[in-house]
């Protein structure tokens, strides 16, 4: 925890830096492929200071996430057992990787843009994109439009709610992360409800997935 909240008051910090504009760029080009705090509350604090810039801010986020995504679905696609395997493993998505690959696989462009508008780790997605060879244009229009889609949420929110949300966050960063664990959690588990349900009940095999067979 020690290490969480020292990340997090790191990122926090370079809300108040005159450039800004070019740590919220890094941190959302690097959530998107390896780093493990969302930018979210960045992009927040920079809406809640220059509210008339809000939009720009969102734009600049979306853009620097999606190119992230496209460098981890690079590290998928060229590095995934140089380096995409030990990221997956530091963040403990190991066990995930087989069922975020199988989803991929059935679902394409749909499970990229929930994974890119949700709570679901992006980084995973992307790794695990191009680790499977995904169309790397329909990764990228899918991811466009999820980043898109939170980004611009989260800004309009700070705009509105900003100091409440970041006094709660400042206060209870620990369960902060708990709640955004079992988002987490709980996305995945409507994911396979809604993207992997069959008219008779049965469960998606990608539920059950252990193992990547290739590419």
């Amino acid at each position: 925890m020690k290490l969480l909240r020292g990340l997090y008051d790191w990122t926090m910090d370079k809300a108040a830096h005159p450039h800004a504009v070019w740590w919220l760029a890094f941190f959302c080009f690097i959530e998107s492929s390896f780093f493990p705090i969302p930018p979210h509350p960045l992009l927040g604090l920079m809406c809640l200071a220059e509210p008339k810039k809000a939009i720009r801010f969102a734009i600049v986020a979306t853009i620097a996430s999606v190119l992230g995504g496209i460098f981890g679905y690079g590290i998928g696609f060229f590095l995934y057992e140089a380096i995409g395997a030990w990221v997956i493993a530091a963040l403990g998505l190991t066990e995930t990787f087989p069922v975020a690959a199988c989803y991929i696989r059935e679902q394409g462009a749909l499970a990229v843009f929930f994974a890119a508008g949700t709570p679901v780790p992006f980084k995973l997605m992307t790794i695990t994109a191009g680790f499977i060879e995904m169309n790397i244009v329909t990764f990228t229009l899918a991811a466009i439009a999820g980043r898109a889609l939170i980004f611009m949420a989260v800004g309009i929110l700070f705009q509105l709610f900003g100091a409440p949300i970041k006094a709660v966050i400042d206060k209870y960063l620990g369960l902060v992360t708990s709640v955004f664990v079992v988002l987490v959690v709980g996305g995945f588990i409507a994911f396979t409800q809604l993207a992997g349900g069959e008219d008779d009940g049965e469960p998606s095999p990608c539920d059950t997935a252990t193992s990547v067979n290739g590419r």
